[in-house]
């Protein structure tokens, strides 16, 4: 890739960002703007508007309570903030609390030089994107000229395995299947096999979102994990927790059973293009303290971008007025 296909590519990476963002954008600084109408200073009432804005936009309440206080301690040393300054404030705020849990700002999808292959492990309930998710990411390590294997160990849906056997086929990669109804956590153990065998950089291993009660689920979850663990014994190396923005506080529950029961060390927000509630990345990063990995910004296999929290908040607050 050349020089200008690069910039080209980043072009439209941002692009995409910010039309995913510009619902949230709207919601977020249309109503900070009634906030501050004819007002100068920040002081209490606005800072209880800007309150309830952030819980309204799925920030959460916990991390906007941490955000207030910061701002409101800002405030009290300052003596006097001008409402135009309000944006910046905010901005540096959120900025520092992903800083806190994204540390590292990723560039592209890039594997670790040391684990080869590379095992995801992508759990998340039905609905959420998590098939789509795996292919999207098994087309762009393909893409760079990486070897995927992809397991279809989500064997309670015909659905989900029927998906992903036209993702591999879109992707170029290789799939283990052995169709509905399967032992899940065999289809794992074949998986790492597989990928073994053809010197595969990731092994990318679909799981069940929902079985008849959560604990047979968990159940399930870490058995496909404990077995994954003879052919690899540090695999997964990464549990990828797939999340839909769109459904807010939802998003919040399911991360909270999914990170008591599994061992999550990534995330992955899809659906932000469709929601206002795009404030749900900042929210669910501060408050379970794992590192938000990819972000889903439409349909296509682009549109799902390795997360950057330095232009993610860019992109947020780019034009933004108050």
């Amino acid at each position: 890739m050349g020089i200008f296909d690069r910039l080209f590519s980043k072009k439209e990476s941002k692009d995409t960002l910010d039309q995913g963002l510009q619902k949230t954008k709207d919601g977020l600084f249309d109503k900070l703007k009634r906030a501050v109408a004819g007002k100068s200073k920040v002081d209490d009432e606005i800072l209880d508007e800007l309150e309830d804005i952030l819980i309204s936009s799925d920030v959460g309440v916990e991390t906007t309570v941490r955000i207030i206080e910061r701002i409101e301690a800002r405030v009290s040393r300052d003596k006097y903030v001008d409402t135009k300054e309000l944006n910046s404030i905010l901005r540096d705020e959120i900025a520092a609390l992903l800083g806190e849990n994204n540390t590292t700002d990723y560039e592209d999808f890039t594997l670790p030089a040391d684990k080869k292959p590379y095992v995801i492990m992508v759990v998340g309930v039905n609905g959420v994107g998590k098939t789509t998710t795996i292919g999207k990411l098994a087309w762009h390590f393909t893409q760079r000229g990486k070897k995927v294997v992809l397991g279809a160990a989500d064997t309670f849906r015909a659905a989900a395995v029927d998906q992903l056997g036209i993702w591999s086929q879109r992707a170029g990669c290789d799939i283990v299947q052995k169709g509905m109804g399967a032992d899940p956590a065999s289809v794992a153990y074949d998986s790492l096999v597989s990928a073994q065998s053809k010197d595969a950089d990731v092994v990318i291993i679909d799981t069940a979102g929902r079985l008849h009660n959560k604990i047979n689920l968990m159940n399930e979850l870490t058995k496909v994990k404990n077995v994954m663990q003879k052919v690899i014994p540090d695999a997964p190396h990464e549990v990828l927790l797939v999340l839909d923005g769109s459904t807010g506080q939802n998003a919040f529950e399911q991360a909270k059973q999914f990170t008591a029961a599994t061992e999550v060390n990534a995330l992955a927000i899809t659906k932000l293009d469709g929601t206002a509630k795009g404030g749900v990345v900042i929210g669910i990063s501060d408050r379970f303290k794992i590192p938000v990995k990819y972000i889903g910004l439409g349909e296509k296999p682009q549109d799902l971008q390795v997360f950057n929290k330095k232009a993610f908040v860019d992109s947020l607050f780019e034009g933004a007025e108050i």
